[in-house]
């Protein structure tokens, strides 16, 4: 009796731990799961900062914000990404209604939208893949988009206004005009030394954005990565076929192929551009 008693105080005592001090969900260093910006949400690995950068454009990427750890990625349309396991985070920024906001349209909505927001709407100005020069100034004085003999042109059929609505149509012709040929020939290529928050990896197909970077004392560096793609669909931290953790080794980039989730860049691999 004495020993079914003490089994009877042991499962007694089991329980009351169990309810009083439920077990911790345990996660990768690399990921603090209640962060809600790209620079609390994930880790740098040991020995590896986050360093200070003039250019404020870096410290913009690294506040944006995150949809809770464990979200899915959604298409245009709300229907789930069929390949839910290439992804350990989604930006809490919308893809829009339309099949769009592709690979290279994300990268400039994540541009055009810090340009915007902080009034430097003379830089907001590019070109489509035949050419032809797009600003936001034009537009916003009225100027549309228009098809005349095989070429397209900008004529005034609008009243001028600088709204966001009006913006956000801007940032849909952008899209439906501009693709990832126009944007790789119009930013300056970059050399891996010089990598960025906000700059891109692009090469023919697809263009992925660099989400974040992080550098240790011997000047080495590691970085994140973020997509969308067709059809368009909520941009995705990617995970790293190379490793149990998401951050890239930056000499992966001096070497080829050079392989994502979802992209194989072939050699001689991609190349590295800023985007303006």
């Amino acid at each position: 009796m004495k020993w079914l008693s003490l089994i009877l105080a042991v499962l007694s005592f089991n329980t009351w731990m169990m309810e009083e001090c439920p077990a911790q969900e345990s996660h990768p260093e690399w990921l603090n799961p209640g962060g809600m910006t790209v620079e609390s949400r994930f880790v740098p690995p040991q020995g590896y900062v986050r360093k200070n950068d003039d250019d404020p454009y870096v410290s913009y990427m690294r506040k944006l914000p995150m949809l809770p750890d464990g979200s899915p990625v959604y298409l245009f349309n709300g229907a789930l990404k069929p390949e839910q396991n290439h992804h350990v985070g989604v930006l809490d920024v919308d893809v829009g209604d339309r099949d769009l906001q592709q690979c290279s349209d994300a990268a400039q909505r994540l541009r055009t939208d810090y340009l915007f927001q902080t009034d430097q709407h003379d830089k907001i100005s590019y070109h489509f893949v035949n050419g032809m020069k797009f600003s936001w100034n034009q537009w916003k004085q009225g100027y549309r988009v228009k098809r005349e003999d095989r070429k397209t042109v900008m004529v005034k059929t609008a009243k001028p206004g600088g709204s966001l609505d009006s913006f956000r149509s801007y940032q849909k012709m952008l899209f439906m005009y501009a693709g990832v040929s126009s944007v790789m020939k119009e930013s300056p290529v970059i050399s891996v030394a010089d990598l960025r928050p906000g700059d891109a990896i692009a090469g023919v197909g697809h263009l992925i954005i660099v989400l974040d970077v992080v550098e240790n004392e011997q000047g080495n560096k590691k970085f994140l990565l973020a997509q969308s793609y067709i059809p368009a669909q909520q941009i995705e931290v990617l995970t790293n076929p190379n490793a149990s953790t998401p951050w890239y080794d930056a000499s992966l980039l001096e070497s080829c192929p050079f392989i994502t989730p979802e992209w194989v860049y072939e050699c001689p691999g991609p190349g590295i551009y800023r985007l303006l």
